[in-house]
């Protein structure tokens, strides 16, 4: 897009919506940008995970039309961590330099260019080490979204020096593989850092370890949570393509006592 703007913000962040931190956010780009809108992916991130962050923005971003993607779960607000704006696809993507924009700027193309926010007339007056989302981020994505070049916003930065995080484990043995837990919904569905292939390899019933040598359970295999009886454990793909595991009816999570990171190994029963 570059000099013609974008149509659209959208906005992802971890601030929730009890306090006026979002609004704060969305007025300073309306001041700036008054006919774009903004398209909330999430306020509800869990305070300072980066990683469902990252999760939520990369499997959304494919679905939205070109935009400036604004992202804010910034543990390390007010530290040495870079702000940054990363040009992907048809989309610029706005946020910390903590890892939360890179999978996401993978699933647009990858990242074309990068710049580090150093421009203080970019920035609003008085910056607050606290709030780098009102008052960096914000102002930096509605001046893109207006048709500023990516260019003008900051210094260059290599595309290879954005911090990424590690890939999720997916790994296989001598009959069974073992994958990672990549995040749970709110409805308990724990998604897996594998996609169709393992499912393809796994066949119609799949044994299940919470740990290496520990007692598993058996999963039926199924299209959606119907597949199974209400009550029942099932293995599907999700509309991210990745393997699922669910309860119908039920958590998932729960049941198992399962969150992101956690280790499964699953096996053909």
């Amino acid at each position: 897009m570059g000099d013609t703007g974008y149509g659209w913000i959208s906005f992802t962040t971890d601030y929730g919506t009890v306090d006026g931190f979002v609004a704060a956010c969305k007025g300073v780009m309306a001041g700036i940008a008054p006919g774009v809108p903004v398209l909330d992916v999430t306020h509800h991130v869990p305070p300072g995970d980066v990683r469902r962050g990252a999760v939520v923005l990369a499997q959304t971003v494919p679905y939205l039309p070109p935009s400036v993607h604004l992202a804010v779960v910034d543990p390390g607000v007010g530290t040495t961590r870079r702000a940054v704006a990363v040009e992907a696809g048809d989309s610029v993507l706005v946020g910390p330099d903590n890892g939360l924009l890179p999978w996401a700027a993978r699933e647009l193309g990858g990242a074309r260019r990068v710049v580090v926010l150093d421009r203080p007339e970019w920035h609003l007056d008085h910056v607050r080490s606290t709030f780098h989302g009102r008052d960096v981020f914000a102002p930096v994505a509605a001046r893109l979204a207006v048709g500023r070049h990516i260019a003008e916003a900051g210094t260059p930065l290599d595309p290879d020096e954005l911090v990424t995080l590690p890939e999720p484990v997916l790994r296989c043995g001598h009959g069974y593989m073992e994958v990672e837990v990549l995040t749970v919904d709110r409805f308990g569905n724990v998604q897996l850092a594998a996609g169709p292939e393992i499912m393809a390899e796994l066949g119609r019933t799949v044994t299940v370890s919470v740990a290496a040598g520990a007692t598993g359970f058996r999963v039926a295999a199924g299209d959606t949570f119907g597949s199974v009886d209400g009550g029942d454990p099932v293995l599907y793909l999700d509309s991210a393509d990745l393997v699922t595991l669910a309860v119908n009816g039920g958590s998932a999570a729960e049941r198992y006592a399962l969150g992101p990171g956690d280790v499964l190994r699953l096996s053909p029963a």
